[in-house]
């Protein structure tokens, strides 16, 4: 049983959704021990407890440039077929332990060819890895969908060819196609080729914004990017405006770029725990209570909740549920709704969304 409850309930044991979860965010420290073991790399620990621990110290700079830098650990170990497979197939497994149904895993493949992997052998690898950890879940009596999200690195140039290698994958394994890396000075609109590719394809794209950068970024992400939902997204709180503030409520205004993400219901990948270590929320605060998450469920955005980076965070979906409960004394019926925000938001077919939303609203009825 997790540490956390929401009325009386194990929030372990409610079905979750997971939609903003780096692989190379969630590796296990052990696994990251054996992977370096086999190509000789140095570590900053020997063993799994000290490099967990020295994962989480590093990232809690409130930076984004420096904790970015712990990827670098990570991506190092990631750079063969079966450094990707197992670490796939590893990160399926701890989704499932953790209760979620459905689960989008974002990577970018032209970060994992310095050992001699093609784009598409790095992705099939990934999916392997993918598919034998779904099996595995079954196998015990447990379900689980997950889909691949291919991100392209804003600051470099080769968006097109990674946009063409989401499409190659589409139906096999890929759902998606996402840009991530330094956000400020890199603008969604930096790639605009590869989003007319992807949406002459018809194909979805999820966009970082509003982490490293602000309203600006966000609305060129929006309309330039074509982005159905946002990778944070948490600076969209910069265009909402306090007009009055009573003992007992607060009136506020809405600017444009606010008003389109909450009236076109684009889901805001929040991630509480990665936004405070980045900084992402620093003009509100220094604590989770600071955190605007709060008041954008409040005011009927389509929130949801993430992990961002399991491994930098010391964190599970679970843990972030829990600490929403514990800070802004969230109840299950709020727990239940941002969950179904994600799974409105899944970039899987109309027929699977619905099939999602009624296993979600059965296994919450059942536990209350």
């Amino acid at each position: 049983m997790s540490r956390y409850e929401v009325d009386g309930v194990d929030i372990q044991t409610l079905p979750k959704v997971s939609l903003h979860d780096h692989l190379d965010g969630g590796l296990r420290p052990q696994t990251i021990l054996e992977l370096a073991d086999e190509i000789g790399l140095e570590l900053p620990a020997s063993d799994a407890s000290s490099l967990g621990e020295w994962f989480a110290t590093q990232s809690n700079s409130g930076s984004l440039p420096e904790y970015l830098k712990t990827f670098d650990i990570t991506t190092a170990v990631m750079q063969t077929e079966q450094g990707l497979h197992r670490v796939a197939k590893e990160f399926v497994l701890d989704l499932a332990e953790d209760g979620v149904l459905y689960g989008e895993i974002r990577w970018a493949p032209e970060q994992h060819l310095q050992r001699g992997l093609s784009l598409d052998q790095a992705v099939e690898a990934v999916q392997a890895g993918v598919e034998e950890a779904i099996d595995l879940v079954a196998t015990h009596g447990g379900r689980i969908r997950v889909g691949q999200l291919i991100s392209a690195m804003r600051h470099l140039d080769r968006g097109d060819e990674i946009a063409q290698l989401a499409l190659r994958h589409r139906d096999r394994g890929a759902v998606g196609f996402d840009i991530a890396g330094p956000e400020a000075g890199f603008p969604a609109s930096r790639m605009q080729s590869a989003f007319d590719i992807l949406a002459k394809a018809h194909f979805p794209a999820t966009v970082h914004a509003g982490e490293g950068d602000g309203l600006e970024s966000i609305a060129d992400a929006l309309f330039a990017g074509r982005a159905l939902r946002l990778g944070h997204g948490t600076r969209i709180a910069e265009d909402i405006h306090t007009e009055e503030e009573t003992d007992d409520a607060v009136v506020v205004r809405l600017g444009e770029v606010a008003e389109w993400v909450k009236d076109r219901q684009i889901a805001l990948e929040l991630s509480p725990s990665s936004n405070l270590q980045t900084g992402t929320i620093a003009q509100w605060g220094d604590s989770l209570a600071d955190h605007p998450i709060d008041l954008l469920h409040q005011l009927g955005f389509c929130v949801t909740v993430n992990v961002d980076n399991r491994l930098q965070s010391g964190t599970t979906l679970t843990r972030e549920l829990g600490l929403l409960v514990d800070t802004f004394e969230w109840d299950l019926d709020d727990l239940e709704e941002v969950t179904q925000n994600a799974a409105a938001s899944a970039f899987c077919s109309f027929e699977e969304r619905e099939q999602l939303a009624d296993e979600i609203a059965d296994g919450f009825d059942d536990l209350r």
